[in-house]
């Protein structure tokens, strides 16, 4: 299986780069991972411009890798770890050989991200920080793939 996160803005903390590079090293036995770190507009005079500049190179990222969309969204659905496994799980079985995950901006995504996204997923009701966001997303996706594969790591 192919997973690609695609993300609005760049890590700048250490620590949490650390996490990501040890998830991306474990995710070796899975399959291919892949980040691609788009800009971030972020500007507070002009949120809906920034919405729709971000939307722009989300979507041209989503060409290029074609697969299940999965739109990190606070608004999203609910899952336990076995049930994200699962679905997963489905989602390989259902043909498709390549996850995207998106996370959008700090304003969030255009509804047309929305479009093109087969799944809304909700990790909380409550704000995370992108970069923090990127780094459990990275540990949710080892341990859904290990659950998949009858690995210890989730107990």
């Amino acid at each position: 299986m192919n997973v690609n996160i695609i993300c609005v803005g760049k890590i700048k903390e250490k620590y949490i780069n650390d996490g990501i590079a040890e998830f991306s090293k474990r995710m070796q036995a899975f399959g291919k991972l892949s980040v691609t770190e788009l800009k971030e507009f972020g500007n507070d005079f002009e949120r809906e411009l920034s919405i729709k500049k971000e939307a722009e190179n989300i979507l041209a990222a989503l060409e290029k890798k074609k697969g299940f969309n999965i739109l990190l969204d606070i608004g999203g659905k609910n899952f336990s770890s076995e049930e994200m496994a699962q679905k997963i799980e489905d989602i390989g079985i259902k043909g498709f050989s390549t996850i995207n995950f998106i996370i959008g901006g700090s304003y969030g995504v255009s509804d047309d991200v929305r479009k093109v996204s087969n799944l809304s997923l909700s990790f909380s009701k409550m704000t995370f920080p992108h970069q923090l966001m990127r780094l459990i997303l990275m540990e949710q996706i080892y341990r859904w793939f290990s659950i998949i594969n009858n690995i210890k790591y989730h107990k």
